[in-house]
């Protein structure tokens, strides 16, 4: 099977498989949607999905968060790991939105990645599913799976993102990193995954 083979064989595949793609984090708007990925980091979304509206029923806007005492902050969200140096980053995020940005969440690569705690894949997520603009977010989990289906043979993710957008139509960006994430967790795991259960792996390793 050749490159482009194996590229619409998981498009088509996927879209069989998940023609919807909710967003897995539950948020009400662009700030709660940038709490909750800024969350995510090293914990399942299942985790910040519970963690949230207890944290959002204090604060659920930067003035709000601003006005917490950081310890607050790291009190509610330490279920969800790597709490001191998250609930630094939440509350002076909220801090720079309101001095910079009038409170409002930026809608471009480059503001959003200078908030504290924002990397490029947060940045991405955030462009992509609230923003509409075509990007495509690389986690450990998509780096993996595009190792296993051969469409990438990158050492980071950085690579990984690079070869992910030359070899995916750019309309689809958005809703296919969300398809892949979501195949991942049923079908193809990290630990204990089997070609045998996995269609994509199958059908690619066979050819």
């Amino acid at each position: 099977m050749k490159k482009n083979e194996r590229v619409e064989f998981v498009i088509t595949t996927l879209e069989k498989l998940y023609p919807e793609t909710p967003i897995p984090l539950d948020h009400k708007d662009a700030y709660t949607m940038l709490i909750a990925v800024l969350l995510s980091a090293q914990c399942t979304d299942k985790r910040v999905n519970q963690i949230t509206p207890l944290l959002f029923a204090k604060a659920d806007t930067p003035k709000k968060m601003n006005k917490l005492d950081v310890a607050e902050i790291e009190n509610i969200i330490r279920p969800c790991g790597l709490s001191p140096a998250k609930s630094k980053a939440i509350h002076r995020l909220s801090e720079l939105l309101l001095e910079k940005h009038r409170g409002q969440v930026p809608n471009n690569f480059a503001d959003l990645e200078a908030l504290p705690g924002v990397g490029h894949k947060t940045a991405s997520v955030i462009m992509s599913q609230i923003f509409n603009v075509p990007a495509f977010p690389v986690d450990t989990h998509i780096h993996r799976l595009m190792q296993r289906w051969k469409l990438t043979n990158g050492k980071n993710v950085e690579q990984t993102e690079r070869d992910a957008k030359r070899l995916f139509p750019e309309p689809l960006w958005n809703k296919l990193h969300l398809q892949i994430i979501f195949y991942g967790r049923e079908y193809c795991p990290a630990r204990g995954h089997d070609d045998v259960n996995c269609v994509i792996c199958r059908t690619i390793h066979a050819k």
